[in-house]
């Protein structure tokens, strides 16, 4: 399903929150629904008033008109009847449901909702039932809705079961063919930082030189987040990274990041590769930075010298850019800042103005050569290839809102 094309039944948005709104946003943007049914759960404010100030106005994107039209054009949300919270934005009819947060218990069968987009980080096991004391997942099932799509990871609290046969994780422009209508009704959209990840690796993987790397290890520069104190906090009971209670504003904070094994998830010829991942976090709204430290090893040309250059791996980019991922990964000389990324629809952007690479000769030890019945005193040289390479991803609305609009039009549009 293409921008433009329309499906017939709403889409249901579980979620009013960061990734809630900006996915409205997206939907109101791409008009591939007629209807959006929103669930706060709850009252948002003392009025339906401050519920649409809510939507229109955002501190990193700016207004909704803005967003929509540019600065010369303007988005007027219209109240089509206050006592259902029924709104028209921009010809798109758009319904706040305000009395369930179990996502057994909202009106998604009422409301013809087939296709739901769970946004509020609270339900993210695929294992537990859809009567879980707390509510989980399978509860909009229950609901109603034939598929539920995750904005997040899957988190199995249970370390003991396994991910369910009805249970997958997709990242567009890389494994969402692999959707299959019959049979997964829970998905994940993975993470922005798998998200970018993933393109980043795509075109190394498919190309004949880099594709064979050895080791491979990721920082990501990250964002702030909403999980994350504004100033010093408690942490909870149990808490065993007293670092997230750190002020956000005030402090580059060390973090973890589930992106490598994830990444195994949606790419499973990476497993191979002994791949490390670590996450800092930075006291900026949005955008943030891959740095990707890759090991290949490299043959030589004609003339002995390595074949993997930077200038290979930037062309190589390029390619892909023009090409089979075009419209998800863009490949960039300028010299880059975190703000020129805000909003860019993209997986990745790739610096290639950084991109760089050295390389080395490994000497195996005689013991080696030995092993192998090689003479002790042969001399065999391997060459080894460094590279690190960076690349942007607009953790919010750019790339992961993006990807996972265009999963959710691909879902929608093969749900028969």
């Amino acid at each position: 399903m293409s921008t433009g094309d329309k499906t017939s039944h709403p889409l249901g948005i579980n979620g009013l929150g960061r990734i809630g709104k900006l996915t409205l946003w997206n939907n109101l943007l791409t008009r591939r629904f007629d209807r959006i049914i929103v669930n706060t759960g709850r009252e948002v404010g003392k009025s339906l008033d401050d519920l649409i100030q809510v939507i229109e106005t955002d501190s990193t994107y700016g207004t909704l008109g803005r967003f929509l039209h540019g600065y010369t054009g303007k988005s007027e949300i219209k109240v089509a009847d206050a006592d259902q919270a029924i709104l028209e934005i921009d010809g798109i009819t758009v319904k706040i449901l305000r009395e369930a947060r179990n996502p057994k218990d909202i009106a998604w069968r009422k409301e013809g909702v087939r296709l739901v987009v769970e946004t509020t980080g609270q339900f993210l096991d695929p294992t537990v039932p859809a009567d879980f004391k707390t509510g989980g997942l399978r509860g909009h099932l229950e609901a109603g809705a034939e598929k539920v799509l995750a904005s997040a990871p899957f988190k199995i609290k249970d370390k003991t079961k396994e991910m369910p046969d009805d249970s997958v994780l997709l990242v567009h422009g890389i494994n969402h063919t692999d959707f299959d209508p019959s049979r997964h009704h829970v998905i994940s959209a993975a993470s922005c930082t798998t998200t970018g990840l993933a393109h980043m690796i795509k075109p190394l993987l498919e190309n004949k030189e880099t594709s064979h790397i050895l080791t491979a290890s990721m920082s990501t520069i990250h964002a702030a987040t909403n999980t994350q104190s504004v100033l010093d906090s408690v942490p909870k009971t149990g808490a065993s990274d007293l670092r997230k209670n750190r002020s956000v504003m005030n402090n580059i904070i060390l973090s973890t990041t589930g992106s490598a094994k994830a990444l195994e998830k949606v790419m499973p010829e990476i497993k191979r590769v002994g791949f490390m991942a670590d996450s800092v976090r930075i006291p900026t709204s949005t955008v943030s930075l891959i740095i990707l430290n890759l090991t290949f090893h490299t043959p030589l040309d004609t003339n002995g010298e390595p074949v993997i250059t930077h200038l290979l791996l930037n062309d190589i980019y390029r390619k892909a850019a023009e090409g089979s991922q075009k419209g998800m990964l863009v490949y960039s000389d300028r010299q880059n800042v975190s703000s020129d990324l805000i909003g860019v629809p993209a997986a990745v952007v790739i610096e290639g103005h950084e991109s760089h690479t050295r390389t080395g000769f490994i000497n195996l030890p005689p013991e080696t050569l030995a092993s192998v019945g090689l003479p002790a005193d042969a001399e065999v040289q391997i060459p080894v290839t460094h590279a690190k390479l960076f690349g942007w991803y607009d953790n919010e609305y750019g790339s992961y809102v993006n990807c996972l609009g265009e999963l959710t039009a691909y879902i929608a549009g093969n749900m028969g």
